[in-house]
């Protein structure tokens, strides 16, 4: 006879399967809950009086209006609406080629009449800058002209040249001439 059962026995590990449970759902929304409030406060009105006039109040009668001209100040060139118009860009059709045209006859100008040697004079070399600010006024003359540069002769060269520009035509901000403000930067290179 066969036995096998005494072999049979094996030590099987025993595995934890504790799964842990789901959680547990979202509780359901609580029910919104209306507050009846009695009507019982008194609440107080706005009066609004008419603006309109009985046959009883007297009408005042008002004096002559002084119409006030507002002053418009010096405008930038980057954003007036009717740009001044140097010599020469009479014909231009529109705001955006007069600009161009002003631009490129004042650089001209510029270069023309600059004594770009009077840099290496002064012993500069390299390149040059010279920032360069003045207003068109009302009359379309050059007038509060400044400047910065590395020298201070340079800079009273470039006062004195763009001191000479040609008058021009002014420009206008709401059909007034104003004064216009225009920055130009002056870039030369010294040769040695």
């Amino acid at each position: 006879m066969l036995n096998l059962g005494d072999e049979l026995d094996e030590d099987i590990p025993i595995t934890d399967q504790n799964i842990p449970p789901p959680p547990p759902p979202p509780p359901p929304p609580a029910p919104e809950v209306i507050e009846i409030i009695e009507d019982d406060d008194d609440i107080e009105e706005t009066i609004i009086e008419s603006a309109e006039v009985n046959q009883e109040e007297e009408i005042m009668e008002i004096e002559d209006i002084e119409e006030v001209e507002e002053e418009i100040g010096d405008v930038p060139f980057a954003v007036i609406e009717n740009v001044p118009i140097y010599p020469g860009c009479e014909k231009k059709k529109n705001n955006a080629e007069k600009k161009k045209c002003m631009s490129e006859k004042v650089q001209k100008f510029v270069q023309k009449k600059f004594n770009t040697d009077l840099a290496g004079d002064l012993g500069l070399e390299g390149r040059q800058r010279i920032s360069v600010q003045f207003k068109i006024d009302k009359n379309g003359n050059v007038v509060n002209v400044r400047a910065r540069a590395p020298h201070p002769k340079l800079e009273q060269e470039a006062v004195k040249v763009v001191k000479a520009l040609p008058k021009m035509i002014p420009g206008k901000q709401r059909g007034k001439a104003v004064g216009v403000l225009y920055s130009l930067p002056i870039l030369f290179q010294v040769e040695n």
